[in-house]
């Protein structure tokens, strides 16, 4: 069953349910923005406006390692941003992750005000560059949180805990190549050469990297804001991970947010030495790498994967794999 296809009685008592509230006359509008959860704004004359976020069906061959009931990790982090900073996220009312309803965990929150800023036509540069500002202001407060451990650490148990960033990511990136090879995006010669690439630049890990908490999805869709470009929301933590914010730099880069205002915001340098831009290599391929997989699987468009592997492999080539 898709989530589109739950029925609005459903869905409604989903709602109240979850909520302990009383049967009411509830709407649902479908959210057209969300890509991989499936969304829905709440409304009724008894409630502040809410929001409905369904995640997909518990099929781990359809998710990469760390998709696979990722949700479940989103009310605890809400609680220790909410707690611990001034960003702003909405406060999650309730969430149902016993399938008792229907075979979908699914989360019930506040809907904050703005607007998606990939749907803001009309911010402008100014609005955009004060937005951006202000993204790297909030991401200086979440990076600051810290754990003693490293990688995705959160309720889905997608990895075992790790002591240090450089192991953390060495299980990361070998799970990403057994999803993409599982499916066919790289046979076992370039999966293999994929191996032997990080192997052989491990030394440029060697480093004290801190294990900051990192969104991992930053982009235009998940920053809420004003017609004056204020944010007023960053959403969808639910790819977070616990490591070197350098990872998280390689996402803003992809995603055309690491531009100086961002910068100006965070309110740091960033290291551009050899290493750094070697690790950085690494960093986008990490994230470039998964499309292959996510097209190829659940976008069921093998060419537009193919396009993603060849970009990944021709990346690579620039930091030394021989195939």
């Amino acid at each position: 069953m898709l989530a589109e296809d739950i029925s609005r009685d459903l869905l409604s008592v989903a709602v109240t349910r979850s909520l302990n509230i009383q049967d009411q006359d509830i709407s649902f509008e479908r959210c057209s923005t969300g890509k991989f959860n499936t969304t829905y704004f709440v409304e009724s004359s008894g409630l502040a406006p809410l929001v409905l976020r369904i995640a997909p069906a518990d099929d781990r061959r359809a998710n990469l390692f760390y998709e696979y009931r990722m949700m479940r990790q989103e009310p605890a982090l809400h609680e220790t941003i909410g707690q611990r900073t001034t960003v702003p996220i909405p406060a999650i009312k309730a969430h149902d992750f016993s399938h008792e309803l229907f075979d979908r965990d699914f989360l019930v929150m506040e809907r904050v005000s703005g607007t998606p800023v990939s749907e803001h036509w009309g911010l402008g540069r100014q609005g955009f560059e004060r937005m951006l500002c202000q993204v790297g202001e909030s991401l200086r407060q979440v990076h600051a949180l810290r754990s003693n451990h490293y990688g995705y650490l959160g309720e889905h148990r997608p990895m075992e805990p790790q002591n240090n960033w450089t192991e953390a990511f060495v299980i990361m990136w070998h799970k990403l190549l057994d999803d993409i090879q599982s499916c066919g995006g790289y046979n076992q010669n370039e999966a293999d050469s994929m191996r032997r690439l990080l192997e052989s630049h491990l030394g440029r890990f060697n480093r004290q990297a801190p294990s900051s908490l990192l969104h991992m999805d930053i982009w235009a869709q998940n920053i809420l804001a004003d017609s004056q470009g204020r944010m007023t929301g960053l959403l969808d933590w639910d790819r977070a991970l616990w490591g070197d914010p350098e990872i998280e730099f390689a996402v803003l880069d992809y995603c055309g947010i690491s531009e100086p205002p961002f910068w100006e915001g965070y309110g740091e340098k960033r290291d551009k030495s050899p290493e750094a831009r070697i690790r950085n290599v690494f960093y986008l391929l990490y994230e470039l790498q998964k499309y292959i997989f996510i097209r190829r699987v659940r976008g069921k468009n093998p060419a537009l994967a193919d396009q993603y592997r060849s970009q990944s492999l021709a990346l690579a080539s620039q930091i030394g794999l021989r195939l």
